[in-house]
């Protein structure tokens, strides 16, 4: 009964992550047709559509969109519905959440050296973080907290999105040699991944 147990809860390990995976990219895959296709079939001929052409048409403009938020002006028009929803009680608590999560996510508010050993007071013990902001930055919240031998410290939590941001002194960090998503994809997995080394 023992070594069925086991069995289950392998195959559980295996098979799990898999389907849970190949769900969720099925659905984003159907959104994004089903979204594009009723907008095509509405301007092109039924004889030129054919299934996928949404999901093409809807890679090729999000790839557009985000090529020409490169330049200034046109970012900020691509910017101007997310703050309209940034003013929308409830879908700007929503918007916010997931911008962020998304950002995180991606790495890409942290430095490419920003990644540091947090040693903890009167203790051996250190914790994985990345550097979000330094004292000295004009205009800037965070910053403004912050005295001149100090550091906001962003602290990942395993399995979660969520974390800590800590204020400490440089003297209680040490660089590491690892990029800011790396570090990030180490810590959320609680170090059990296959990251490869360097």
């Amino acid at each position: 009964m023992k070594m069925l147990g086991k069995a289950l809860l392998r195959g559980f390990g295996i098979v799990l992550p898999v389907a849970v995976t190949l769900q969720l990219l099925y659905w984003l895959i159907s959104s994004m047709e089903g979204w594009a296709a009723p907008i095509l079939q509405a301007i092109i001929t039924e004889h030129w559509y054919f299934p996928g052409l949404g999901l093409i048409t809807f890679l090729a403009i999000v790839f557009i969109i985000g090529f020409s938020a490169n330049t200034r002006g046109i970012r900020s028009i691509w910017q101007l519905p997310g703050k309209v929803l940034l003013r929308i009680p409830g879908a700007s608590q929503l918007y916010g959440m997931l911008q962020e999560i998304i950002e995180v996510m991606s790495g890409k508010n942290f430095a490419d050296e920003s990644v540091v050993l947090v040693k903890l007071p009167q203790s051996d013990v250190e914790l994985i973080g990345i550097v979000t902001k330094k004292a000295g930055i004009k205009g800037d919240r965070m910053s403004g907290l912050l005295e001149e031998e100090q550091l906001a410290v962003f602290l990942p939590m395993a399995y979660n999105v969520g974390g800590y941001t800590i204020i400490v002194p440089k003297s209680c960090t040490r660089n590491v040699d690892m990029k800011p998503a790396e570090a990030l994809q180490l810590v959320m997995t609680g170090g059990l991944g296959k990251m490869s080394g360097p």
